[in-house]
């Protein structure tokens, strides 16, 4: 069996500007990188009104073993593709965090990709970059003014802006700034990954450039001397970051295998951010297609809950439909498997791992929004456990369909989107909480109704916070909880379904740009670090540029 990058190889790439002209897109919106890939310009859908169907795909609490979710979201709009329908696929820029570390690539897999995959999962059109020295200009700024007099009269323990960098490295978690004696003044800060930067965050939301500039000018970075928060603006930071992300925030055109156009633009982590595409290429898409199929990072209790509390409530957008992607291994998984065993029939193992299934098509419908399971299906798979997995989905209330994509493509997932065409869609999509409520009370309440937890516990130090936060007029706020994404719970060992669990919030974080506040729940830390054996170990680069041993 040929390997995905050998699929992706071979594959037969169009030239863009052909796949452009499928969503009614002229060469004079195109930015071209080479024949396979560009940036658009989003006034090229002119006054054109939202018209398309949003579908969100989600999947159960991820696994060693694997879900596919990427691959999944690929599959079906090249399935509606194949059903004539004008699909389009939104989903985020890979990290190269994850791609030097653990995970890998991120582009789907098999015969459900995006291409060119190699380009998109290391610099491709610099977006990341982009964010990430619009992110450390920010911290430059503000380092600099308080070396250079402080004007402000920021207090150095208060800031809460540290600096980023897109790769996974342990030893910048917790370090010293301004050591020497001409070096600026001297305090404990850090570094984060890229991907959970506010900037990254509010770059994601921003509807345009206005926009744009008016959420970076409102990031707040420290507090003054009387408790007051110190901004972006107040640095007049904002012109020049604005100036590093405008073309950036261009959406980003590629193509499935099967030519499917696909905008692949921004990608905040789901277990520290929102975990969501652009809202610009999201719209954009909807304008243009008849069919959009984007994604929220791991589970519904991270990225889909993000995706609608956050995200829908911001813009307005109604999902037509969720997929929920699950497989046997992850399920025998959380059912008490053994990771070694996973392979093997365990019809025990899949009936208590399905505890974990139920909560999260519970979840979808909490949003008021219909569950379609894909079982993404393994040859290992038998008979016997597919039956009995699709038994219990029936016994849940709802459907669950094979996804063959990853050996079939768009082909492999034609009945999930045939159920998905005749369904009338979502009547009124529902939110986990009112954002007039107060800050306990909305994070008390994902954590009961996504979470299944018994409530929330903030520490002091999180009360203080949240203090900080009411009085400087922003507690109006909705909620982004950063968690473990391996449970529902805010340890990574309580896998399956958990109960009698409460969630502890350690502290909490006001993003005044991206418009929501952080709770760091549990040991969630904001810079990964690399596995023992990294992913980076293996790559090789043979002399002709081929590169080998990633993806």
């Amino acid at each position: 069996m040929l390997s995905d990058i050998e699929i992706a190889q071979n594959a037969k790439i169009r030239d863009i500007e052909d796949v452009a002209a499928d969503l009614g897109i002229g060469p004079r919106f195109l930015y071209k990188y080479g024949r396979d890939k560009a940036k658009i310009d989003p006034q090229c859908v002119g006054d054109i009104p939202r018209k398309g169907r949003l579908v969100i795909v989600t999947a159960i609490t991820p696994t060693p073993a694997g879900e596919g979710k990427t691959t999944t979201l690929i599959g079906l709009a090249d399935a509606f593709r194949r059903l004539g329908q004008k699909s389009v696929i939104a989903m985020r820029e890979p990290s190269l965090g994850p791609c030097f570390g653990m995970k890998g690539g991120a582009c789907g897999g098999g015969y459900a990709q995006v291409l060119p995959m190699e380009d998109i999962n290391l610099h491709f059109t610099g977006d990341i970059h982009a964010i990430g020295a619009a992110h450390n200009l920010l911290a430059a700024m503000l380092d600099n003014h308080i070396f250079q007099g402080n004007a402000l009269d920021i207090d150095p323990d208060s800031i809460t802006f540290k600096r980023v960098m897109d790769m996974n490295d342990r030893a910048l978690r917790h370090i010293t700034v301004g050591r020497g004696k001409t070096d600026g003044a001297e305090r404990e800060s850090g570094f984060e990954i890229t991907t959970a930067s506010e900037i990254m965050a509010l770059f994601c939301l921003a509807s345009d450039l206005a926009d744009l500039k008016k959420k970076l000018a409102g990031v707040i970075v420290a507090s003054n001397g009387k408790g007051e928060p110190v901004t972006c603006g107040d640095l007049k930071a904002d012109g020049a970051m604005a100036a590093l992300l405008k073309d950036a925030l261009k959406p980003n055109l590629v193509q499935s295998i099967e030519g499917t156009p696909a905008f692949v633009h921004g990608g905040p982590f789901a277990n520290i951010a929102h975990g969501c595409n652009s809202l610009i290429a999201t719209d954009t898409a909807l304008r243009l297609g008849d069919w959009v199929v984007t994604e929220g990072g791991f589970g519904s209790d991270l990225g889909l809950e993000k995706f609608i509390d956050i995200k829908c409530r911001r813009a307005g957008l109604v999902p037509h439909a969720a997929v929920l992607v699950a497989t046997l291994r992850a399920v025998k998984y959380h059912g008490g498997a053994e990771k070694s065993a996973l392979a093997a029939p365990d019809a025990g193992a899949l009936r208590a791992g399905f505890e974990n299934v139920r909560k999260h098509i519970e979840n979808v419908r909490c949003f008021g929004v219909e569950p379609f399971v894909a079982l993404n299906r393994f040859d290992s798979d038998t008979e016997e456990e597919t039956a009995l997995f699709e038994s219990l989905c029936r016994e849940a209330g709802a459907g669950c369909y094979l996804s063959e994509v990853h050996t079939k493509g768009g082909a492999g997932a034609l009945e999930l989107a045939r159920a998905i065409v005749k369904h009338p869609g979502t009547a009124g999509l529902r939110f986990s909480y009112d954002e007039k409520s107060g800050i306990e009370e909305k994070l008390s309440a994902v954590c009961a109704r996504i979470y299944g937890a018994d409530g929330a516990d903030l520490t002091p130090e999180a009360r203080e916070d949240a203090a900080a936060i009411e009085k400087n007029g922003l507690a109006a706020l909705p909620v982004c909880i950063a968690k473990t994404q391996y449970s529902f719970s805010d340890d990574p060992k309580l896998i399956g379904r958990p109960r009698g669990f409460r969630v502890t919030v350690r502290r909490l974080k006001a993003c005044g740009g991206a418009g929501f506040i952080v709770a760091y729940a549990g040991k969630i830390l904001t810079m990964p670090g690399l596995p023992k054996v990294p992913a980076a170990n293996g790559i090789t680069v043979s002399d002709d540029g081929r590169i080998d041993g990633l993806f």
